[in-house]
């Protein structure tokens, strides 16, 4: 159930990004890191179409998180690249290079030896209040500061920094879903009573902000991969420390898992320069 509401997860996010990324592209750079951004996105049918993709991506990801581990789900949205570059080349009319099946394999490859040799195995359900506090603070600290940071920057960097930003953001925003999720199998007013739900809820709004802002400085050959390595290393990273879910933890293991990581991250990158997936990120006119 979890690896396929995962997989299901990460085609939608595929869909979102894809579909929004185009729409941000064109909006005025005075927007950038600001709601107005959102307000003036939600005017436009194909970013809301992109915002339903989201939205169900999210059911999806809600639904594994509460029947599977954090280090077994967020690898999985990886996945949505993969997705991406089909749909990228049946819209243009492209045929995929050789080299974007040799990146595919790199990624499906370095997922699957990631979670044979892994083993992830679920933890706790909740974390206790000072790890909360630690990982939230940690975390918020981490993207305040990429955000900071990219102002001023040329539009590739901005795009970069806000986009991991964003990943940071994200996978904090895992772990929150995550707890949540729990607490909803309890009641409605149960988790209601609880503040996790809420501060998801920011960390939402607040990871939409960044990531339009990154879609809007950039193109999604920048934005996409940089998100999708980001958000799983920093959830794994969660999983792990948080919320005790355990990973294997022998000399080999540990360097097979990081060379799976590396070999993901690095087909990720070269499926991003894709002229399949290029050919979909040119926006339409500027609105008025």
């Amino acid at each position: 159930m979890a690896v396929l509401c995962a997989l299901a997860s990460a085609f939608m996010y595929a869909m979102a990004s894809v579909l929004q990324q185009r729409v941000a592209a064109v909006q005025p750079p005075d927007q950038s890191m600001r709601i107005g951004l959102l307000t003036r996105l939600l005017r436009s049918p194909a970013w809301m179409l992109g915002l339903v993709c989201d939205v169900a991506g999210y059911v999806f990801q809600f639904v594994a998180l509460g029947h599977g581990p954090i280090v077994l789900v967020q690898p999985l949205l990886v996945c949505g690249l993969l997705f991406a570059l089909p749909i990228g080349a049946a819209w243009a009319g492209r045929r995929l290079h050789p080299s974007d099946w040799l990146a595919s394999v790199a990624v499906c490859a370095g997922l699957a030896v990631f979670l044979t040799v892994a083993r992830p195995s679920s933890g706790r359900n909740d974390a206790r209040p000072f790890v909360w506090v630690l990982m939230l603070a940690s975390t918020a600290a981490a993207a305040l500061i990429l955000v900071v940071s990219s102002r001023g920057r040329g539009q590739r960097t901005r795009a970069i920094m806000l986009s991991g930003a964003a990943g940071i953001v994200y996978g904090a925003a895992a772990a929150l879903t995550k707890t949540s999720s729990h607490l909803l199998d309890r009641g409605l007013l149960r988790a209601a009573a609880h503040w996790q739900p809420y501060m998801l809820l920011i960390a939402g709004v607040a990871g939409m902000v960044i990531a339009q802002s990154a879609f809007q400085s950039g193109s999604l050959d920048v934005s996409l991969p940089t998100m999708s390595v980001t958000d799983p290393v920093v959830s794994i990273a969660i999983g792990a420390l948080a919320f005790r879910e355990s990973l294997a933890a022998s000399s080999s293991a540990i360097a097979l898992e990081v060379i799976s990581v590396a070999a993901m991250s690095v087909g990720v990158f070269v499926l991003a320069r894709s002229k399949a997936l290029s050919a979909i990120q040119t926006p339409p006119p500027r609105p008025n």
